[in-house]
């Protein structure tokens, strides 16, 4: 018989990237009614696929439909390492996360 070799095969790290809204509570917090929650998590979910690498135009498309759906004037900050402290109006805030660390805060005054 001739020689076999085995093939040890070494298993890298895999990287999970999530595309996903984050939802759970102690990632997300929002006042707003359910339905226009939902509403406003999938435009934050399309902004942030179709502009991937550009969070300013990510955010100016969610002001803008934010702005024609409930009305103006809405404020949105798209990016990664921020803080902030806010005055809102109530039921008009959203704060969550997409894509694992790209952090999203909506409120109107």
């Amino acid at each position: 018989m001739g020689d076999t070799e085995i093939k040890e095969q070494k298993e890298e790290p895999k990287k999970i990237v999530h595309t996903y809204p984050l939802i759970r509570p102690d990632f997300q917090h929002s006042d707003m009614p359910e339905e226009t929650k939902a509403e406003t998590m999938e435009l934050v979910v399309t902004a942030c696929e179709k502009f991937s690498s550009n969070n300013e135009a990510a955010a100016r498309m969610i002001k803008d439909e934010m702005d024609k759906k409930l009305g103006s004037p809405f404020h949105v900050v798209v990016g990664e390492d921020f803080g902030f402290e806010i005055s809102y109006e109530c039921t008009n805030l959203l704060y969550m996360y997409f894509g694992g660390n790209l952090a999203i805060v909506i409120w109107k005054c």
